[in-house]
């Protein structure tokens, strides 16, 4: 049975001013507010309501290259096993959100409000009616630049790359998940739920932290760590790296995904810097060195691994085929990886889903080797 149709109000005009001067005139769907924040573009074609709760997008305004966005709406929160089955996080992350065409109409079985609807009941501004090719074009060819949605009342244009962002998409306490033998350690620094889902899908223990959280001064065991995605510098993640290094220094396995990979790459000595316009779709295309073997991922980053600095007893694992950029590095212990993309791919292709199943392979060879 086809659900009702749900109608929204009239749009209002607002536009999106680039720091650059030039504006973007569009039409209002969500709340009418204005925001400022870093503008950048996403090539996905599904996955909005993933897309729009996940942390790393956080203080960022976002730009959707698709040109129909909204036309299934947007899912009840449902949760399991303590987090979401729908979303990637609690709350929407994005400062605002602007498309081409949006369908105020959604059809699908699982709809539960539009699109429109939901970000106005979370104070988020949306504009459609933008032409986002000549925003994308325009962001590619200058880079990513700071922006504001404007309103009657204007704002301050604001840099989340200047703020402590990670703090503030970060667990406040300690929360476990399961109780397994295999324990692992997850440092929150903005996680998706789609990684504890697949890390407990494996039949482990996950202790989920704060990303300052005294990982060594605990007395807490686990097996393994897994420090997350997040948002903003990964220079300015001082305690995280803090950890990253003792675990490193303790032979302590580490898988990094996203903001992690780049934080283990600091942790053992190597660079970061920001990239142009950053890599932000589930379009994706890496290779694997050594198989050649391609894989299409899901990523949303803006800063990456610099491959002039590879620390000590790593190598590039994964490389970006459309750029050559570092999409995951591995030591050759075995012991630390980390990838840039996301393995757990939601919205996206599951196909590297098998970067948690290696690296839990690696724990258990460590807890033999341990009691050997």
């Amino acid at each position: 049975m086809r659900r009702k149709k749900i109608k929204e109000k009239e749009p209002c005009r607002a536009r999106l001013v680039l720091e650059d001067g030039s504006q973007w005139h569009g039409f209002s769907f969500g709340a009418h507010a204005a925001a400022a924040g870093e503008v950048v573009f996403n090539t996905g074609m599904v996955g909005y309501p993933e897309t729009l709760t996940d942390p790393s997008y956080h203080g960022q305004i976002l730009c959707l290259t698709y040109p129909l966005v909204g036309n299934y709406g947007v899912p009840s929160d449902r949760t399991e096993a303590g987090i979401s089955s729908a979303f990637e996080s609690d709350r929407i992350h994005v400062k605002a959100l602007v498309v081409s065409d949006y369908s105020d109409r959604p059809y699908h079985r699982d709809c539960a409000r539009t699109l429109g609807r939901w970000l106005a009941s979370r104070g988020v501004p949306a504009l459609y009616g933008v032409d986002t090719r000549a925003l994308t074009r325009r962001l590619r060819r200058f880079g990513t630049m700071l922006g504001k949605i404007v309103f009657d009342t204007d704002v301050e244009l604001y840099d989340p790359n200047r703020d402590d962002v990670v703090s503030k998409v970060s667990i406040g306490k300690p929360v476990r998940y399961g109780d397994a033998e295999r324990r692992l350690c997850l440092l929150d620094c903005g996680v998706k739920h789609g990684i504890i889902r697949c890390l407990l899908k494996r039949g482990v223990s996950v202790l989920r932290v704060p990303h300052d959280y005294p990982v060594f001064d605990e007395k807490e065991k686990f097996d393994g760590i897994v420090i997350s995605n997040g948002p903003g510098d990964p220079k300015r993640a001082g305690q995280t790296l803090e950890t990253a290094r003792r675990a490193i220094d303790g032979k302590v396995p580490v898988l990094g995904i996203c903001l992690g990979n780049q934080l283990l790459a600091l942790a053992a000595g190597g660079d970061t810097y920001k990239l142009k316009y950053g890599h932000r779709g589930q379009n994706q295309p890496c290779v694997e060195t050594g198989t050649e073997r391609c894989y299409i991922t899901s990523q949303n980053h803006g800063f990456a691994v610099s491959r002039d600095l590879m620390p000590r007893g790593f190598r590039v694992w994964f490389e970006n085929a459309n750029d050559g950029t570092v999409e995951g590095i591995r030591h050759r212990s075995g012991r630390f990886m980390s990838v840039q993309f996301h393995p757990e791919a939601s919205a996206g292709p599951y196909d590297t889903e098998f970067i948690f199943d290696l690296f839990l392979e690696k724990i258990r060879e460590a807890r033999k080797g341990a009691h050997a």
